[in-house]
């Protein structure tokens, strides 16, 4: 059966139209034209765009990765981003136990098979980092590569996955196995020198994990991560827009130096998102909620209790983003960056019915997975 929607206006991510129908079956679009004039009565308002994707998602709903990694853990951490428009998630299992990677691995496969609404894969952040650089990640957790890890990251069922490593832990050879095995390697949490970014690029990296953030620093005889990430030209940078991980007009440079299309929005998201709570456990310690900042006891940030929807709309409002490239940044980029640029991240035919209803206020207002109405 087709169903459709009218709305008053349509982003398909290169341009706004007004009064668009929009049908859908299958969990595919199958069509999208002009409204009839008979119809014009039918017509909803707001903004109808891409659902959001957000690569780096540690928790929501109450619910962390790390501290029960099964299949409810998945499913309510992506029903708690969906009320924000998230369509599309990784969640993000950060420095642990190889035991609980390869659980964490198994819930997600389940997810994968069984098209839960909203998982598109699986993002670890960790263990092969660098302890100065450590922020939050347990020490005790943080180690070199081995077999055992190599056969997690590189199983084929897990959907689209994304490492996170420190380049001057991981030798070139394992960055180009991992790349090999279609795995989306980012750099971060990272005290490498611009020589060793470079050459893990060389290698097949394409990402930065919250750039700025846990890696070594931009100096005038040492471009570290951060020039390596701004300079290149090929790579994707994501960035936490919430006003504590970077400074706004550190974020506005960002965007200004980096190549048009290759800085994505991300939330690096707690189990507060969606939720009252004011601190959570952590690795037998606690995170505290401060506003929408949110602290480990020993003072670094410990994540974000950002959601999407604040993302984009901080990035309108305190960035001086244009709303269609902020929705881009949200939408279309980190589809590119997972290389799933022709399922979704864009409102065309033969794509994913993934999508959000926005208020003027940029606000969510419908939330629509795979043509399924998930809020």
């Amino acid at each position: 059966m087709i169903e459709s929607l009218a709305v008053e206006k349509f982003f398909d991510g290169q341009t706004i139209k007004e009064n668009v129908k929009i049908s859908f079956q299958n969990g595919k679009i199958v069509a999208i034209g002009a409204i009839d004039a008979a119809e014009l009565n039918e017509v909803r308002p707001g903004l109808i765009a891409p659902g959001y994707i957000d690569v780096q998602v540690n928790g929501g709903g109450g619910a962390l990765f790390n501290a029960e990694p099964t299949l409810q853990t998945i499913a309510a951490i992506a029903q708690a981003h969906a009320k924000f428009g998230t369509t599309g998630l990784l969640p993000t299992l950060i420095t642990d136990d190889v035991a609980v990677m390869q659980q964490a691995a198994d819930a997600i496969s389940t997810a994968i098979k069984q098209n839960t609404a909203g998982v598109l894969g699986v993002h670890f952040e960790g263990p092969h980092l660098s302890i100065p650089k450590k922020g939050v990640h347990s020490p005790e957790y943080i180690r070199s590569i081995s077999t055992d890890e190599m056969a997690v990251f590189t199983r084929q069922d897990l959907g689209l996955v994304v490492v996170t490593l420190a380049p001057e832990n991981v030798s070139v050879s394992d960055i180009q196995t991992l790349v090999d095995a279609g795995v989306h390697v980012c750099l971060g949490h990272s005290n490498a020198d611009y020589q060793t970014v470079l050459k893990a690029l060389a290698a097949g990296a394409t990402g930065f994990t919250h750039l700025f953030n846990a890696m070594s620093a931009f100096q005038s005889r040492e471009p570290g991560m951060v020039g390596a990430a701004l300079f290149d030209d090929n790579s994707w940078c994501g960035l936490i827009v919430d006003g504590h991980h970077v400074h706004y007009d550190a974020c506005k440079l960002a965007i200004k130096a980096k190549s048009a299309g290759k800085i994505i929005l991300v939330t690096d998201a707690m189990p507060p998102v969606g939720t009252d709570d004011d601190s959570f456990p952590f690795f037998g310690s606690k995170v505290v909620r401060t506003g929408d900042r949110l602290n480990a006891l020993t003072g670094e940030l410990a994540g974000s209790c950002l959601d999407m929807a604040t993302a984009v709309k901080n990035t309108v409002e305190k960035l001086d983003v244009e709303l269609t490239e902020a929705l881009r940044m949200a939408a279309m980029y980190p589809a590119e960056f997972l290389n799933a640029e022709q399922q979704v991240g864009r409102l065309q035919v033969g794509f994913n019915a993934d999508f959000v209803i926005l208020n003027d206020d940029l606000s969510v207002a419908e939330t629509w997975i795979q043509g399924q109405q998930v809020y």
